[in-house]
């Protein structure tokens, strides 16, 4: 095996260790980020909501966001502090990162981020059911 097949492996591993480690953490961590927008959006129905046929739908959105809340702070902590589970992803997201600068340099980091990021709206903008 020559020095470009050995490097093209690792650059597959790490991509591939990378992927399935942030997505870990992402499926706890968007839990957060979404309820920022959740709130914000439930303020906006909130103020045009005035109409007493719409009030059961933004109390029901309100509870989504309520349990919502609840289950990711079920997953991420524990008694006030973070949970081991996630606080070992975290890390471990940080070491493939350090791995990945150390075998193919911060360009490479660069490049798995964005493609990461990329595959993912391409998930969401594929995805064919209705969820709301």
């Amino acid at each position: 095996m020559d020095k470009f097949d050995i490097k093209s492996l690792k650059k597959r591993y790490l991509v591939w260790f990378y992927k399935t480690t942030k997505e870990a953490l992402d499926k706890i961590d968007r839990k957060f980020t979404q309820i920022d927008i959740d709130k914000f959006i439930l303020d906006e129905l909130k103020k045009e909501g005035s109409k007493k046929k719409l009030r059961f739908y933004i109390d029901e959105f309100d509870r989504y966001i309520h349990n919502k809340q609840n289950s990711g702070l079920d997953i991420k902590y524990e008694n006030k502090e973070l949970k081991p589970e996630y606080e070992f992803l975290a890390l471990k997201l940080k070491a493939i990162e350090k791995s990945i600068v150390k075998e193919l340099g911060k360009s490479a980091l660069v490049e798995i981020k964005r493609a990461y990021e990329e595959e993912m709206i391409k998930r969401i903008l594929a995805e064919r059911e209705n969820k709301i």
